[in-house]
């Protein structure tokens, strides 16, 4: 799913207009996406929690060479699914 296709789904699901759900979601998006940069943690219940974590410098190889390349320490977005999210895609199978 792209997000017209979800924007589409959520104005079908509220009986909001496209444009009002679009304006909605982007600010949505925009606010997780600020408090990920502040470093704060976003926890929706039942769905899942969003969070940064420090990925540890390290040590790698260039595949092609076999030279060491350093890789720095940098901070990453993690998503980990709620338990029920967990459970509803696993009935899907």
């Amino acid at each position: 799913m792209n997000k017209p296709e979800l924007i589409t789904q959520v104005a079908e699901r509220t009986g909001l207009t496209k444009k009002d759900t679009e304006k909605t979601l982007n600010a949505m998006l925009e606010a997780l996406s600020e408090a990920l940069v502040e470093g704060n943690k976003i926890n929706l219940p039942g769905f899942g929690v969003f969070e940064t974590r420090i990925r540890a410098a390290r040590t790698c190889r260039n595949i092609h060479t076999g030279e060491p390349i350093e890789v720095h320490e940098a901070r990453t977005p993690v998503f980990k699914p709620a338990k029920s999210l967990k459970e509803r895609v696993k009935q899907c199978v």
